[in-house]
């Protein structure tokens, strides 16, 4: 099973909404502190060894997205993850 790099989140708008509430009144070590515990939950969910790694090469290659260029290239070794573009509100509250 290769690492999913395309938007796959259900809700992204509102897992991003629940992200940053849990770090609302954290301290710069406290939310470290969470960061690290949340990973290990979903690392321990994913539970493949070769998913994991995969994942780890690949956070410590990302680039930023840039605007196109004539005379700059991606290199070769960087991968680019596509990140999810917002979307409308969520339907959140609505009946």
């Amino acid at each position: 099973m290769p690492l999913i790099t395309t938007p796959n989140l259900d809700a992204g708008d509102d897992f991003y909404e629940a992200l940053l509430a849990a770090h609302q009144d954290l301290d710069a070590d406290a939310s470290h502190a969470f960061n690290a515990r949340l990973i290990l939950l979903l690392a321990n969910h994913i539970g493949r060894q070769d998913v994991l790694l995969e994942a780890l090469a690949a956070a410590g290659r990302v680039t930023a997205p840039t605007a196109p260029s004539a005379t700059s290239a991606e290199s070769a070794d960087s991968v680019s993850i596509d990140a999810p573009t917002p979307g409308p509100a969520s339907p959140r509250g609505q009946a």
